[in-house]
């Protein structure tokens, strides 16, 4: 990675869990998860987090379970999402991202801006407690620019993105982190961004996957990689779909719908043929979105301790050349 120390580890871990993403997860599971990752990491272990994960409890909760763990600031990599701010609860429900975060017992108000991004940042490290973020960036922009109604509006918005990296620039340029990023779902913003700023690694969430690569995004993350920076390739099932969840990139999919039966009869090709050839779906997914020439990392979160090590394991699970030829085949990819 340019211009920076940090060397990327082939499994990033998302903590969005550790935020009560869709239900309430106790304490030990917490800890268990965080063991696990420690315990099986390929090097450092890291953690990628934001203040909009339940708005700050999974960047308290990360400090919590590393500390009960007796791992050391630096025997650990944390990267922190900023954008999103935490503030007193004073609704019956938070008032961002209604119910998908639970039993959470603050709120969140959305700061991009210059001054916004510098105070997301300090009260990240607050709520880590003994530990700090290494890695900074600014959590989706692509759906701060979508609430814009007009050119004028748009125009206002990408300007406040870009007060946000000046001001990550200058913690870079301070010292307090070692690389600045950017995290989004649509890969577009981030080429837009990639023009302005200079970026030291990105994030590209329900985009590279198995069921959707496009062949302009690809070409994209060639120049990237041309230019030295690293590509985390995150959300690899889109949404949890490619592996038998009934989400795709997170919205409902309707199995009467035109979309929804298309959809549902590739996952089911797709899980006859891994069925095949004993490779399972994820394994699939995952080996496809890291493999792809100038991904460094695939990023992957769980609520479920004793899926670490197999996610893990993932990263180096070699995939038979006859399988791909037969998904090409099959026109599944």
């Amino acid at each position: 990675m340019k211009n920076n120390k940090i060397k990327l580890p082939p499994v990033i871990f998302g903590t969005s869990g550790l935020g009560n993403i869709y239900h309430d997860t106790p304490h030990e599971t917490k800890l268990a998860i965080v063991r696990e990752c420690v315990k099986n990491a390929k090097g450092l272990p890291m953690f990628d987090s934001a203040g909009k994960y339940g708005a700050g409890l999974a960047l308290e909760m990360l400090g919590k379970c590393l500390k009960e763990l007796n791992v050391k600031p630096d025997e650990v990599l944390i990267s922190n999402k900023l954008a999103w701010y935490q503030v007193p609860l004073t609704t019956p429900e938070p008032t961002f991202e209604k119910g998908v975060w639970v039993n959470i017992n603050h709120d969140a108000v959305q700061r991009i801006s210059y001054q916004g991004i510098l105070d997301c940042f300090e009260q990240g490290n607050e709520l880590l407690g003994d530990y700090s973020s290494q890695m900074a960036s600014v959590h989706d922009p692509d759906e701060y620019l979508a609430t814009a109604t007009n050119k004028e509006e748009e125009d206002k918005l990408y300007q406040d993105i870009l007060d946000a990296y000046r001001a990550l620039a200058e913690l870079k340029a301070q010292g307090k982190v070692n690389s600045i990023g950017v995290g989004s779902k649509q890969w577009r913003v981030i080429q837009r961004i990639s023009k302005d700023v200079d970026l030291d690694w990105v994030m590209i969430a329900n985009s590279l996957t198995l069921h959707s690569h496009p062949k302009e995004l690809i070409d994209f993350i060639a120049e990237l990689h041309k230019k030295d920076v690293s590509i985390i390739n995150s959300a690899v099932f889109n949404g949890g779909f490619l592996i038998g969840g009934d989400h795709y990139n997170y919205k409902y999919v309707d199995k009467t719908s035109e979309k929804g039966e298309a959809l549902y009869g590739w996952r089911e090709r797709f899980f006859a043929l891994c069925e095949s050839f004993k490779v399972t779906p994820a394994e699939a997914c995952f080996n496809f979105g890291f493999n792809m020439p100038g991904v460094t990392s695939v990023a992957l979160s769980t609520t479920r301790p004793e899926k670490v090590k197999g996610n893990i394991e993932m990263a180096t699970k070699e995939i038979p050349q006859a399988f791909w030829q037969a998904m090409e085949k099959e026109g599944l990819i």
